[in-house]
């Protein structure tokens, strides 16, 4: 399956709400998202989320599998931290960039389950940070527009040499 790579006009486009959730446009949608992520992170050896405008769609919906899949349709944040923290992010649609971001701590998210459930969601450090990450793509956002600090874009090629020198 193909993921939409930095330069694809998709990848800036602001998402619309999914309006019915028995649609079967929908579901369609989320077994692409499924499967892409699973043969991605095959090939790549990285990969724990993966948003509807990766993969063509601009339905807002993700998918994210950090231990336990999860899909979340019209996700929104209810609540964010005031404490953040950085870390060097990676994404499928970059696949050779490292990024330095700051992402809140914890956030809460409510969100609509396949089952049509209203459900709300909160998350902390890894899964607080993937879950911003996939959300930033439904707004049309991608890491770089939130890179931190000096010096904050490596090629993954040069990160691994550098980190293999210390």
């Amino acid at each position: 399956m193909r993921v939409a790579l930095l330069g694809d006009p998709i990848l800036r486009q602001r998402c619309r709400p999914v309006a019915n959730i028995e649609d079967e446009e929908l579901h369609a949608l989320v077994s692409r998202l499924q499967c892409t992520l699973y043969d991605v992170r095959e090939k790549l050896g990285f990969g724990r989320g993966i948003a509807a405008p990766q993969v063509g769609s601009d339905l807002q919906v993700i998918f994210v599998d950090a231990g336990e899949p999860m899909t979340l349709i019209n996700p929104t944040i209810l609540s964010r931290s005031d404490e953040t923290f950085e870390l060097w992010d990676d994404c499928l649609s970059l696949p050779s960039l490292l990024v330095r971001v700051r992402r809140h701590c914890r956030i809460s998210i409510g969100f609509t389950d396949l089952e049509g459930e209203q459900r709300t969601l909160q998350a902390e450090a890894d899964l607080s940070e993937l879950l911003q990450h996939e959300m930033d793509h439904l707004d049309g956002r991608l890491i770089l527009d939130r890179a931190h600090g000096e010096n904050p874009v490596y090629l993954r090629e040069e990160w691994k040499r550098q980190s293999a020198d210390r």
